[in-house]
């Protein structure tokens, strides 16, 4: 059973169509890499998932009920931009969300549950790689040690639902393969589906166990916001497939 499907999905601004006939599940534990040209609309489709934004026809499911129109803890995202906060520490950041998540009226912990949420936080920037920087700010880290954290922060949650929104564009060639290395040992041990969109068709096949390709079936030049993008390609890949776009990496 899938556990997040898009059923007839349309998103529309007024006269312009964004999405349309979007219909399609996504398996839990699949590693999804969306791709396409600028402006096919795999933002939205993310933002969607995310329950940021709400379809103007349609339906969203997830676990076989209508998804809420508001994100919640079952999905993380992360975008290319580092979404961290500049103010504080590597430690603050991702310990911020145990915070909100567990006192959410006041958005802090004390003694006992504060102790207990900063030795998870920290066991958890050790495992992506930034245990020697728990009291580092953003500014000082690197770009790729930036994008570490803000996985860190997304995961800390437990979410079963990773969205991924050009994440390692920035990042120096260098710096993206480790990254790739990291998001998929993070896929496989914590057991996540993830969604995730880039404009490097290596990469989507890379770390991908399904490439969705998103454009407009038809076109009208002379008013081409009439119609809107879907999936026009859907490839499944195996694990011999994956391991040979690896190689060619």
């Amino acid at each position: 059973m899938a556990v997040l499907e898009f059923q007839g999905v349309w998103v529309e601004y007024g006269d312009k169509i964004v999405l349309e006939k979007v219909d399609l599940g996504i398996e839990e534990g699949a590693f999804v890499s969306i791709v396409g040209p600028s402006g096919a609309g795999k933002s939205t489709f993310l933002r969607l998932a995310l329950g940021q934004e709400a379809p103007s026809r349609g339906s969203i499911r997830l676990d076989g009920e209508p998804l809420r129109a508001e994100p919640g803890p079952d999905r993380g995202v992360v975008f290319q931009r580092y979404s961290v906060f500049p103010h504080m520490s590597a430690l603050q950041n991702v310990v911020f969300g145990l915070e909100c998540a567990r006192a959410p009226v006041i958005g802090r912990l004390f003694g006992a549950a504060r102790r207990a949420a900063r030795e998870e936080a920290a066991a958890l920037l050790a495992h992506v790689g930034l245990g020697d920087a728990l009291c580092v700010y953003p500014r000082e880290l690197s770009g790729g040690m930036q994008q570490r954290l803000a996985i860190a922060q997304a995961l800390i949650r437990r979410p079963r639902i990773l969205l991924l929104d050009e994440p390692f564009g920035a990042l120096d060639p260098g710096v993206r393969l480790d990254m790739h290395v990291l998001i998929s040992e993070l896929w496989r041990e914590h057991g996540l589906t993830i969604l995730m969109v880039t404009h490097d068709i290596k990469e989507a096949f890379k770390l991908g166990t399904r490439v969705l390709a998103f454009d407009k079936r038809r076109r009208d030049p002379q008013a081409p916001h009439r119609y809107g993008s879907t999936a026009v390609y859907d490839f499944p890949l195996d694990d011999k497939q994956r391991a040979a776009m690896a190689v060619s990496a």
